[in-house]
């Protein structure tokens, strides 16, 4: 699944197989209501992880989308899995605290394939596909249940001057 260009800077460190919110957010700028991540575990640098979202009624999209009939927007679901991608590559790069910024770059063959609904709990495997400098290509698959909710590539840049 992997295939790095060049050997992650940074990588005599120790790296977290899991990351709790508290981490997290040492990581990434996001913030309620925009972090979609609840907990990042099974990590291997530069490798792959798996983020947790458990979904709750309590979002804000749910107020709209759709009224009744509360489903995890895909745009949405494609994010948490970039924010589990951007704690894997952050930690694998040592940005704890740094304030690095990620930004997609491309999403591709994103499909939609099974309800996300309140009270689901979203799993996110994401694994590294390219890692190039600043540049990391991934591919991800939501799950609930061990079934496929969503799949997506997508690549991104770390900016390490950050905010």
């Amino acid at each position: 699944m992997t295939q790095t260009d060049a050997a992650p800077q940074d990588s005599t460190h120790d790296v977290p197989r899991e990351a709790d919110i508290a981490l997290i957010q040492r990581l990434l700028p996001h913030r309620y209501p925009f972090l979609l991540i609840d907990r990042v575990r099974d990590i291997v640098p530069a490798t792959s992880a798996v983020g947790l979202k458990n979904v709750t009624v309590n979002e804000p999209h749910f107020q709209g989308h759709f009224p009744g009939v509360p489903i995890m927007p895909g745009v949405t679901i494609i994010e948490a899995m970039a924010q589990t991608s951007a704690v894997l590559a952050g930690l694998t790069l040592d940005l704890v605290d740094k304030e690095p910024l990620v930004y997609f770059m491309t999403i591709d063959e994103a499909k939609f394939r099974r309800m996300v609904t309140p009270g689901d709990v979203l799993e996110l495997h994401v694994g590294v596909t390219r890692q190039r400098k600043e540049v990391w290509k991934f591919e991800g698959r939501a799950m609930v249940d061990g079934k496929l909710a969503a799949q997506a590539t997508f690549s991104a840049m770390i900016d390490r001057r950050g905010r």
